[in-house]
């Protein structure tokens, strides 16, 4: 028995989004995660593995000490956070 499925019916982005943003950040704004950079201590013990309430209150007193992590791998200054936190959750965790 053969099945055929009808094409997908590919919706355009809205004008001002198709012009303004760039591909890399669209695709960023609709990816699931948490952002380390904006994220309270609850929010970043509660999505991310491995990190419970002083790992992330350790993430929160970082960024205001430094100002927004520039990249995923400068989570491993924090104290405690290690390569293998940052590799379990790479896949959540967005910088903007």
């Amino acid at each position: 028995m053969l099945l055929l499925a009808a094409p997908l019916a590919l919706q355009p982005l809205p004008p001002a989004m198709a012009q303004d943003t760039p591909p890399a950040e669209l695709a960023e704004a609709s990816a699931p995660g948490i952002n380390i950079n904006t994220a309270s201590a609850a929010e970043l013990a509660e999505a991310l593995s491995g990190v419970g309430g002083a790992r992330a209150e350790a993430i929160v007193r970082y960024r205001e000490q430094f100002g927004p992590f520039e990249s995923i791998e400068e989570l491993g200054e924090v104290s405690g956070i290690g390569s293998a936190t940052i590799e379990r959750n790479r896949a959540v965790i967005r910088i903007r």
